[in-house]
Formats: C-alpha cells, structure tokens, sequence
C-alpha cells in the first residue's frame, strides 16, 4: 500500500480583515477530511494586535490537526515600534509553539525558512527579506537530512524568486537563498505574501525546486478568489498541488 501525506497550505488569512465565510469554509475542510497538518505561510493578522491574534489563537487551536506557522510582515506590532524592534514576535503567545514548527513524516519533511525582518534600508518594510543567519539556519537543517531520502520542504512567507524570470526580485536575498536551497537538495518551497496562488518549477545550476504560493482568506484580494493549497506527496506519484477556490466569492 503506498503511504500517502497530505498538507493543507494556506496563508495570509490576514485576521482582522478575514474573509469569514472562507475561514469557515476552510476549517470545515480540515474538520471533514483530516489533512496530515495544515501549514500557514504568514500573515496571521492584520496589524498584529492583540485582538487579532487572539482571533488567530482561536482558530488554530480549533484545528483538530498539527499546525505550523511561518511570521509574516503582518505579525509584528505596526503601531508599538518599541515592541517590534524589541520583542517582534511576542504577541503570537499560545501560537508560539507552532511558529516555524519542524513536521515530520514518513515520506516528508519540512524545513523553515524566515524571510521577515523588524525593519530594511528601504520603505515599505513589507518585502522579504532572508539574513544570513536566517539562511544558514535553514541550510544546515537540510545538511542534517543529507542522504534522506525524504521530500523535502523548505516553508517561508515570502515567494524566493519574482513571478517572472528574469524580473526584479522584491524580496533581498532571494535569489541567493534560491540557489543554497537547491544546493542543498530542498525539493520544494511552500510560500505566501502576494495573495496570489502560483506553482511553476525554478532551477539553479541544474538542480530543479518546485515553487509553490497560496492565495489569501482574507478580503484583500489583488484578482484571486479566497483559496488555499492540498498538497499530496507519496513516493510513486510525488507532489501533487490541487488549490481550491472559496466558491462563495464573487471576486476574481
């Protein structure tokens, strides 16, 4: 019997500015079917106050799955500068445990990546941005899996590499950390950020890594339905990506 893991991936659920119909939609999903876990790319809240991550706390703690969550640009206090320089991710609280969580499988595995940064020599602050620490954390986690033979899944917030070849790259250190992943045998990155879903394939110095983003559950759309990914991995097939759109959006 081949063994099958399934993810569902969502992002950007933005609380404060939710889509509840789609939230709800979503949770009914991991209720009915039971996904392997549920992997969140970022943007819990909207302003990351304490409301909004309370919201946030409530539902995943509902979720009868295991979760793991990446910081997105969202996440850290927008209006307490002090907070955000000091303590940039304390608010998460009951959530804390999930962030940048590690899951293991038995034909998967995922690996973090931060891309988030308190603040970056240009304006707005909201882009990625992947340090050298953030970078050598994650490339040593996947120089630990050296010679597993499991799929390996790097998740962060924000996309690695533009939409298109050869455009500008909105996130610094992106490409860098694109190509150390590939070095370092990463099969795919899961991310979030633009609120639009994508999956297409990107290659550095001949090794192939499969990039794919989910939409957003929020109402801040940017010409996408509400939507969220299923991924299916098993060794015979490989990854398989099915998004599903909120059909109750008129949005498009």
């Amino acid at each position: 019997m081949t063994r099958q893991t399934t993810l569902f991936h969502m992002s950007d659920i933005h609380f404060g500015v939710e889509d509840h119909a789609a939230v709800e939609w979503f949770a009914e999903a991991v209720h009915r079917e039971m996904p392997s876990a549920v992997i969140c790319t970022g943007d819990l809240t909207q302003r990351a106050t304490h409301e909004q991550f309370a919201a946030a706390t409530a539902f995943f703690e509902a979720l009868p799955v295991p979760v793991t969550v990446e910081p997105g640009n969202h996440d850290m206090p927008y209006y307490n500068l002090w907070e955000r320089f000091t303590r940039p991710f304390a608010r998460y609280g009951a959530l804390a445990a999930a962030v940048q969580r590690p899951l293991e499988f038995d034909d998967l595995v995922l690996v973090p990546l931060k891309t988030t940064v308190r603040a970056q020599w240009r304006f707005p602050w909201s882009d990625g941005f992947v340090t050298r620490d953030a970078l050598a954390k994650t490339v040593a986690a996947l120089g630990n899996l050296e010679g597993d033979s499991r799929f390996k899944l790097v998740t962060c917030h924000h996309p690695l590499v533009p939409a298109q070849d050869g455009g500008k790259n909105p996130t610094i250190g992106g490409d860098k950390a694109f190509a150390k992943l590939a070095a370092a045998h990463a099969d795919a990155v899961l991310s979030g950020h633009v609120h639009l879903p994508f999956d297409l394939v990107r290659e550095s110095h001949g090794e192939k890594v499969r990039m794919v983003g989910a939409g957003t559950l929020s109402t801040r759309l940017r010409g996408a339905v509400p939507s969220y990914n299923v991924l299916t991995y098993n060794r015979q097939d490989g990854l398989k990506v099915e998004r599903r759109d909120f059909a109750g959006s008129t949005a498009g």
